[in-house]
């Protein structure tokens, strides 16, 4: 039987399993999926039952824990034990609030991780003999999982998040004698820490919030002496940025370290002159424009790392991972830079997408699995990796709720849905096998008209029913990217900035950095505007026809009926939840907002009329 690889993260956020079948990524999913509470932390038993299941169906056979050659843990828990005693210790008497909270979960649990692992593998498939259990180091997991499924024979790879066990950042060289690390910054000098206290000091969530603070930063004014005041202050008095991308922080004005939040507020008040900004309320402009600050500062220090990582390795290629790689603007600059011939970033950059990378470094580098490259391609398989749903299964799952539906033929789907789109319509698109990562790419998405100048207030407010300064991504085909597009890359799962054409482009007012927010958010700013965010950025996907042909297909059928080839493309899901996975799923979240119509398999549902009866079925014209 071929070597089956399970990857496991849990016990922090975004927990997930990965399964990889002699080297090839064969199922990847996160259990926040199932379980339906966002970045669950827990064992991800759910997404490893599914990944068995999906192995059982390629072996045609019964399949459970004992099959496996091996399970693998994404971290090192002992490690980062001794890195949490030592930073209390070095802290003292500072961090004893921290160590007392931390203290019973480690005893309780992850100082005897390895027996609650085998515990949870055994309530999944009792009996089974146990597998043998391998751990490998965080960010050696984030280094695997860029590289190995990278398109690049030989690469310099840079890892950057928060904090793994020691490590923070990381410059690795991988080719074809392996994975080797170069170079370490250690805690508690972070750049995703530093973003992170930013993201909570601006009113946001760390942990999950750092993309809003990223989409925040463009309403800031970047001609502003109180912007150029802020960037200079966090690189005076916050951070030491040396020229090899390295930093040190001033940790007379972070808590993180021993205490219970990310920053001193009295410091950080008397730094900026304000307070930390309170959730849900309106951001000011003062908010705006620390929030630009810090992004350029996180620019600065990526594109510093990166030209470090290419001087030690002399690669032409760059691939990337770890939270911090998540920033799309940071990742849209690095390319257009010309530092590299082609950047690849791991779709799963952040903490689930360790689960992939420890199951490729077990792979790769305990059994000394060969590395198949296909030429010109990653070995992501779109990072359409999840579970998948029949029409037969999309039936069963809705019709005891009296939905009611059409079944259509996949031509007469494409332009009846793509009819709808163009007259203003919002579509739940129900697709294939889930993604990988945080990103919708196009099979559990929620799509309209980036035309419609009303339509990113329409989706913010009475669709996700989230905050109104966020901005959408446009999926366009990968053929007319440089329609509407300034560089036009290759961008398969938006991870990377690009900037709208000029010729789309509507000049901004003279005083357009001194209105309020609202007033921004809402001047129309190309002839794409719902896509188009205050900067003239756009977080895009390229939709190759290979990869995913039925969103191809939909958007080619778009572009037939109105002449252009991009729609607006956001995740499947209300705030607060995770990304729809099931058919009911879907069904649940169109029904509970005021999204026009769903598109799931080749069934339409439309909101017309009176539901169906319970168990029956009504066709809607």
């Amino acid at each position: 039987m071929a070597r089956y690889i399970l990857g496991v993260s849990a016990f922090y956020h975004d927990s997930a399993a990965a399964l990889i079948r002699d080297g090839e990524i064969v199922f990847a999913a996160q259990e926040e999926r199932f379980t339906r509470r966002k970045h669950e932390p827990g064992f991800p038993s759910n997404a490893v039952r599914a990944a068995l299941e999906h192995a059982a169906k390629e072996e045609a056979g019964p399949f459970g824990i004992g099959d496996l050659a091996a399970v693998v843990f994404y971290d090192k828990p002992l490690l980062k034990l001794e890195r949490l005693l030592e930073t209390y210790y070095a802290f003292a008497p500072r961090g004893l609030r921290q160590f007392l909270a931390a203290a019973p979960v480690w005893i309780r649990e992850k100082m005897f991780l390895k027996k609650i692992i085998f515990a949870e593998l055994a309530a999944i498939t009792p009996s089974a003999p146990r597998p043998k259990l391998l751990f490998t180091e965080h960010h050696l997991s984030h280094a695997a999982g860029a590289f190995y499924p990278s398109p690049f024979e030989e690469a310099a790879v840079l890892t950057i998040d928060g904090v793994g066990e020691w490590a923070t950042a990381s410059i690795c060289h991988g080719g074809k004698s392996g994975l080797k690390i170069l170079k370490e910054l250690h805690f508690p000098h972070s750049l995703g820490l530093l973003y992170s206290a930013f993201t909570y000091y601006t009113g946001f969530t760390v942990n999950s919030g750092e993309y809003k603070l990223m989409g925040l930063a463009p309403y800031g004014d970047p001609g502003s002496e109180r912007v150029k005041k802020f960037r200079e202050i966090i690189l005076t008095r916050l951070v030491d940025l040396k020229e090899d991308g390295s930093l040190r922080l001033n940790q007379e004005y972070f808590d993180y370290a021993a205490g219970l939040k990310m920053t001193d507020d009295r410091k950080f008040k008397a730094l900026f002159g304000l307070p930390p900004r309170a959730p849900e309320t309106e951001p000011e402009q003062p908010y705006c424009d620390l929030a630009l600050a810090i992004q350029q500062v996180t620019e600065e220090a990526v594109l510093k790392m990166a030209a470090y990582a290419k001087k030690l390795t002399g690669s032409r290629y760059l691939c990337m991972a770890g939270g911090v790689a998540l920033n799309c603007v940071a990742n849209g600059k690095l390319l257009a830079s010309k530092m590299f011939g082609d950047i690849w970033i791991q779709p799963a950059a952040g903490d689930a997408g360790g689960a992939l990378g420890a199951a490729l470094a077990a792979e790769h580098i305990y059994f000394a699995g060969e590395r198949r490259l296909i030429p010109g391609k990653d070995k992501m398989r779109g990072a359409y990796l999840g579970p998948e749903y029949s029409d037969a299964e999309i039936e069963a799952a809705v019709k005891p709720l009296g939905a009611a539906w059409e079944k259509l033929e996949d031509g007469e789907l494409f332009r009846r849905t793509a009819a709808l789109l163009a007259e203003g319509k919002v579509i739940g698109w129900f697709q294939g096998r889930m993604e990988w990562g945080p990103r919708a790419l196009g099979n559990r998405s929620i799509l309209g008209d980036a035309r419609d100048p009303g339509m990113q207030k329409k989706l913010n407010l009475k669709i996700k029913y989230r905050e109104g300064f966020r901005p959408f991504a446009p999926s366009v085909l990968a053929e007319d990217s440089r329609t509407f597009f300034e560089s036009g890359f290759t961008s398969p799962y938006m991870l990377l900035i690009d900037r709208i054409r000029e010729d789309r482009r509507r000049p901004l007012p003279d005083d357009h950095h001194s209105r309020p927010l609202r007033e921004k958010l809402y001047f129309q700013r190309s002839d794409i505007p719902a896509v188009t965010h205050l900067d003239y950025s756009a977080r895009t996907q390229t939709v190759d026809k290979d990869a995913n042909p039925r969103y191809h297909g939909l958007i080619s059928e778009f572009k037939r009926l109105t002449g252009c080839g991009l729609i607006v493309n956001t995740s499947f899901n209300v705030r607060g939840e995770p990304i729809v996975m099931t058919p009911l799923d879907a069904y649940r979240c169109f029904m509970g907002t005021e999204m026009d119509c769903l598109v799931a398999g080749n069934l339409i549902f439309e909101k017309k009329g009176q539901p169906a009866p319970a168990g029956g079925k009504r066709v809607i014209r």
